[in-house]
C-alpha cells in the first residue's frame, strides 16, 4: 500500500495511491491525515488496503496523481530522529573535517534529533538565505515511520513496530557543522528542513526487497540532470533499521508517527571509497562524500557545494523500473527573493 498527503492545511490530506503512482483516493473518510491513521493503525488498516485493492483491481478507478501536489508525506510529526547507519560515510566526512573516528561507532549507532516542524514537500524548493559560506548539500536517505514503540525494545520486536517506509533527503550546511558541533551539543542551525519523498510504502509493497530491517535498492541520485550516486541501501548498512530504532527507544519510549532515517547511504569499494558514477561506480548519496574522495585522491576538493539553481533528484525503482515512492526534487532557491 502507497501513502501520500496532498497539499491542504497543515497536514495535508491523506490519500491512498496506486502501485504506478498515477492514481489516487481520498481517504478522509478513514482518516483525515497520515498523522490520524497512524494514531488508529490497527483499526483504519483494513479499509486503507481495501482502498488500495481498488485502485490495483481497476484502472479506471481514482483521479490522477500528480506528486507536485504532495506534501512529505508527514507534513510535520512529532519526531524525526536520524541515524548514521552506513558507518562509511560518518568515516568519510569526518576525514574531511580531519577528525579522528572512534572505533565505537562501528558497534554504536549516531543518532540526533532533527527538527520535524516544517518538513519541505518532496517537489518544493529549498529556501536558504546563503549558498555560499553555508556549505549546502543534500542527503540521500531512507527512512522508517514507526507505530508507539515501548521504551527498551529489542531489534526483533522494534522491526515489527515499521508501519511505512520513504525516502529522504537531509539537507545539510557544511560550512556551518564544524562550528557547531564543535560546541559539543549537537547539529540544530546546520540542519535545515528536511523534505521526504512524496510517497510513504507499507514494507511488504517492497516485497523481498524490505530484507533483514533494510531495503535492498539502489538509492538514484542525480545533480543538475547528471547521475550522481546509485549506492545500494540495503548494503554497508552497519546498522539496520531494527537496531536504529531500539537505540532510538532506549530510554523512552517512541509514538506513533515517529520517524527514524538511515542516514546518508554509502557504500564503499574493496573495502576502500567509492568511484564516482562516471568512472564506473555507484557514486555518493551527498556531495560532501565525493570532496572527501577529492581531497584523498587529488589533494583538494573540486566539486562544489550546491548554489542556487542546482537541482537535486533522489528516487528508488523496483525491479521493472517503476519508480516505488516517486521522486524527490528540488531545486535550491534563494528565500531573500
Amino acid at each position: 500500500m502507497k501513502l501520500a498527503s496532498l497539499k491542504a492545511g497543515r497536514d495535508g490530506r491523506l490519500v491512498v495511491i496506486s502501485r504506478d503512482l498515477t492514481r489516487y483516493l481520498p481517504a478522509g473518510d478513514v482518516a483525515p491525515t497520515l498523522q490520524a491513521a497512524l494514531d488508529n493503525w490497527a483499526s483504519v488498516y483494513a479499509s486503507l488496503e481495501a482502498l488500495s485493492q481498488i485502485l490495483d483491481e481497476d484502472s479506471e478507478s481514482g483521479e490522477p496523481f500528480r506528486e507536485e501536489d504532495c506534501a512529505s508525506p508527514l507534513p510535520r510529526a512529532f519526531q524525526w530522529a536520524d541515524g548514521s547507519a552506513y558507518v562509511n560515510h560518518v568515516e568519510l566526512v569526518r576525514k574531511a573535517r580531519k577528525v579522528e573516528m572512534p572505533e565505537s561507532f562501528w558497534t554504536d549507532p549516531l543518532m540526533y534529533q532533527g527538527g520535524s516542524d516544517s518538513f519541505i514537500g518532496p517537489r518544493d524548493p529549498i529556501p536558504l538565505l546563503n549558498d555560499d559560506e553555508w556549505g549546502v548539500d543534500f542527503e540521500g536517505e531512507v527512512a522508517v515511520i514507526v507505530d508507539d514503540t515501548p521504551m527498551g525494545v529489542s531489534r526483533e520486536a522494534a522491526l515489527e513496530r515499521v508501519r511505512l517506509v520513504m525516502l529522504v533527503n537531509d539537507v545539510s550546511l557544511r560550512g556551518l557543522i564544524p562550528a557547531e558541533l564543535a560546541k559539543g551539543f549537537g547539529f540544530f542551525q546546520s540542519k535545515p528542513s528536511s523534505a521526504f519523498s512524496p510517497c510513504a510504502v507499507t514494507p511488504d509493497e517492497l516485497g523481498s526487497a524490505w530484507r533483514d530491517g533494510k531495503v535492498q535498492l539502489p538509492l538514484l541520485v542525480r545533480l543538475n540532470g547528471a547521475a550522481f550516486g546509485k549506492a545500494n541501501a540495503g548494503v554497508d548498512m552497519t546498522f539496520d533499521f531494527g537496531q536504529l530504532i531500539a537505540h532510538a527507544a532506549k530510554t523512552r519510549p517512541l509514538v506513533a508517527g515517529s520517524i527514524i532515517g538511515s542516514g546518508t547511504v554509502s557504500n564503499k569499494l574493496n573495502d576502500g571509497p567509492g568511484k564516482p558514477v562516471a568512472d564506473g561506480g555507484v557514486g555518493y548519496s551527498c556531495i560532501a562524500e565525493i570532496r572527501t574522495i577529492e581531497v584523498i585522491r587529488d589533494g583538494a576538493a573540486s566539486t562544489p557545494f550546491m548554489r542556487f539553481g542546482d537541482r537535486v533528484e533522489i528516487e528508488m525503482r523496483d525491479g521493472a523500473e517503476q519508480s516505488i515512492f516517486g521522486r524527490i526534487d528540488q531545486m535550491l532557491v534563494d528565500a531573500k527573493v
